[in-house]
């Protein structure tokens, strides 16, 4: 176990910032923690990273308490904050060696590890130029090299892709899945596609509380409780759009078909079973016993964005 949250509360005077929630993270897993502003995102890594001290609760890092072996636990965490603490007047390689220096790298290590960091990070044209010339994505960069330098076994991140544009945002999620690969990773972000991307799990935070935890493709199903389908086909002239409906109702699970478009005898519509089967080769025999010309039959997922709205709406009231 890599990351054990237990019955973790943070106050802010009369304010519950993170309220009693539990988790675990494993070891080479991504997971995308995720919440409206002040859900309590932000005081939860917080609170992992031993920036904060928790109300209540414990968390354990690699298998050491925050509170009583914080400086342990600070050894195998790298922490990207939302707000990137670099100084602009440093040059890349001054700041990586200064970042190296204060993790604790043996000085024999440092030369290599920055050299690794540049190359990983893509700080190879900017080594030398001063942090304070450099775009938002390259400081990003920079602060994801920082995080990393120490070869860290937890790397946890605030909106890592924060500012940057289409293809630093791209190459960002690659290098995160690759450090999936070997790391545990937290990444906390607005942007809901990165997590669905890059992400093996979610974990959704809403007015300090855990309202949803699980892979994606589990909080889809579960959300409706079914499959949405859409299917579109090509039906003899005189057959309604109703005719054809009643049809599909035959289909053991089918709860409802609602019409999306109908033109030249072509219907195009969405199914929703009633339990989380697969009704696509029943759809088919259909078609083929009753001669509907299939042009279509596929799976409709719902959004993480859907999931999230859903979930967290109360609190953007």
């Amino acid at each position: 176990m890599s990351i054990l949250v237990n019955n973790l509360s943070k106050f802010y005077a009369d304010t519950r910032a993170v309220d009693d929630i539990s988790f675990e993270v494993h070891s080479g897993e991504i997971l995308g923690f995720l919440g409206p502003n002040g859900a309590g995102k932000t005081t939860t890594m917080r609170v992992i990273t031993c920036y904060l001290s928790p109300s209540a609760g414990t968390v354990k890092v690699e298998g050491r308490d925050i509170q009583t072996e914080s400086l342990e636990v600070r050894k195998v965490v790298g922490y990207l904050p939302e707000q990137n603490p670099l100084y602009l007047d440093m040059n890349v390689l001054e700041y990586l060696e200064y970042a190296a220096q204060l993790q604790g790298v043996s000085n024999s290590l440092i030369p290599r590890r920055m050299r690794e960091m540049v190359d990983v990070c893509g700080l190879d044209e900017m080594k030398h130029k001063d942090i304070g010339q450099l775009s938002k994505g390259y400081r990003q960069r920079v602060g994801l090299a920082a995080a990393m330098i120490h070869d860290p076994k937890v790397l946890i991140l605030d909106e890592p892709t924060s500012g940057l544009d289409p293809n630093q945002i791209v190459e960002i999620r690659s290098l995160i899945q690759s450090l999936g690969k070997e790391k545990t990773v937290i990444l906390s972000t607005h942007i809901l596609p990165e997590v669905q991307a890059t992400c093996n799990r979610v974990i959704i935070i809403n007015r300090g509380k855990i309202v949803a935890d699980g892979p994606i493709a589990d909080l889809q199903r579960s959300l409706h409780g079914g499959e949405k389908i859409v299917m579109e086909v090509e039906v003899p002239d005189g057959q309604s759009f109703e005719m054809v409906s009643l049809q599909v109702k035959t289909i053991p699970a089918v709860k409802t078909v609602s019409l999306i478009d109908e033109s030249n005898g072509v219907k195009k519509f969405s199914i929703e079973t009633s339990i989380a089967i697969d009704v696509r080769k029943a759809l088919y025999l259909l078609c083929v016993e009753k001669g509907w010309g299939l042009l279509e039959l596929h799976r409709e997922q719902t959004s993480l964005e859907e999931i999230f709205r859903e979930l967290t709406t109360d609190s953007e009231q």
